[in-house]
């Protein structure tokens, strides 16, 4: 019998309300956070990079331990798994044209489309939702948690993993010498706690805190391993690392990656498993307020090489919109940069100075003109393809609007879905009626063995 709905997970967690309920219309707490924009902390370190907790333990998060057996069986009887993963989530009152009935209406459109993707599908159907950051807005206050997050994602039966981006590690205060708040901490209390249980932010909806390791972790799942990075709070370009100097102390989730890689690149090269990064700052953007960050790309690009790894795909948000790049790498393989930063807070247009697409220079190809709806991406994979599916939505109807499958053996891209309801606009779960795929016990790579930083050459 499907397991559809009232989900616990083997730990003793909590995803979703006993029983559905009308949505919001309005804030339990007026969002007027954009005043501290104003604050002395901020205005006088608003271009300063904020410090990175360390993650309290070492090695991977395990899928397996975050969904009941049914549905780690089903994934496995299937022979592929389905997520979601979009950014910018949090409603928030903007500016005056956006009050925040409206934001909350742009929000609740995506998270109720994403449930009933959900629901529809079952045991199959999507088995978790990562978050590209922008979880709350604006400086990601443990007291708008449960406007933001809890209460519109009451009804996701599904585990909901999350990298920080720039509006959750930001803070204010009155004085120059300290922030009213750490940094991260609304996001650390509800992403990274040491223990499944109830939320103090979360209102007395039930959906438990999640224990990740850190604000920069590893996610293995079969047939797939998101690796989250940690952007930090700049506006601007994101930062993952010093950057020769810049940024002092910040060159941690360098090692981290070369060693995620290193750890991964066997099942990879065995085509166990799609190799996935995600992180908030894109490191290609055409939208009119959030450019590229060249540092984050720069130092990507280095630990690939000194892993000898590249990415299937790079996920990232903080831009307003949904792009599509392909990276061109120089042994024929294509790489798929998807920046869906469409998940309700607010919309961008793309810069009035980009030609129509297809647009390319050097490696990198914007492939379609940039889509401005709010929506998500889903995603497939069993370990030979993987599908990339954007669908947009409204109040009204949810619609596919650009879909593309990447072959893991050849790593070429190609329109469409390989998995036939994947890209359905019903809300369906992507099941694939394709036999004979190879199964997978969920198991995770073998840990890394530490080594040097890799270093740009």
């Amino acid at each position: 019998m499907p397991l559809t709905s009232n989900l616990s997970g083997p730990q003793g967690q909590f995803y979703a309300e006993p029983k559905p309920s009308p949505d919001a219309t309005s804030f339990q707490i007026d969002n007027t956070s954009s005043e501290y924009y104003n604050s002395v902390y901020y205005t006088q370190h608003k271009n300063d990079v904020q410090p990175v907790p360390p993650p309290r333990q070492s090695g991977p998060l395990d899928l397996s331990n975050f969904l009941p057996q049914q549905i780690m069986d089903a994934i496995d009887a299937a022979g592929k798994i389905t997520f979601h993963s979009v950014g910018d989530t949090g409603a928030a009152k903007v500016n005056r044209a956006q009050s925040a009935a409206t934001a909350i209406e742009h929000q609740g459109a995506i998270a109720d489309a994403m449930v009933r993707d959900v629901q529809s599908g079952g045991d199959t159907g999507p088995a978790f939702f990562f978050h590209l950051g922008d979880v709350i807005y604006n400086f990601g206050e443990a007291q708008y948690y449960y406007d933001q997050f809890f209460e519109p994602y009451r009804d996701y039966d599904r585990p909901i993993f999350a990298i920080p981006g720039n509006h959750d590690g930001m803070v204010f205060g009155s004085s120059s010498s300290a922030p009213q708040v750490p940094t991260l901490a609304g996001f650390l209390t509800n992403f990274c706690a040491p223990i499944p249980g109830q939320s103090p932010d979360a209102g007395g909806l039930v959906r438990s805190v999640m224990t990740q390791p850190g604000v920069y972790f590893t996610l293995d799942a079969p047939f797939v391993s998101i690796i989250g990075l940690y952007s930090n709070v700049l506006d601007g370009p994101g930062v993952i690392s010093s950057q020769g100097g810049q940024f002092p102390l910040l060159d941690d989730q360098l090692t981290f990656l070369q060693n995620e890689l290193e750890r991964l690149k066997p099942a990879r090269q065995a085509g166990e498993r799609a190799v996935l990064i995600a992180v908030h700052h894109p490191p290609l953007s055409v939208d009119a307020k959030h450019a590229g960050s060249k540092g984050v790309e720069a130092d990507i690009e280095s630990c690939c090489e000194a892993a000898g790894l590249w990415p299937d795909v790079i996920l990232s948000g903080h831009a307003h919109l949904y792009q599509r790049f392909t990276r061109q790498l120089p042994n024929g393989r294509q790489i798929p940069y998807m920046v869906s930063g469409s998940g309700g807070f607010a919309a961008t247009r793309p810069q009035g100075t980009i030609p129509p697409a297809p647009y390319t220079i050097g490696d990198y190809t914007l492939e379609i003109d940039p889509i401005i709806d709010f929506g998500y991406l889903t995603i497939t994979t069993d370990g030979n393809d993987l599908d990339l599916t954007f669908k947009a939505a409204d109040q009204t109807a949810v619609t596919v609007r650009d879909a593309i499958t990447l072959n893991l053996k050849n790593g070429k891209i190609s329109n469409g879905s390989t998995f036939s309801a994947a890209g359905s606009a019903s809300g369906s779960s992507g099941r694939s009626t394709a036999k004979g795929k190879k199964k997978t016990t969920g198991k995770s790579p073998k840990k890394p063995t530490p080594t040097k930083k890799g270093k740009k050459k």
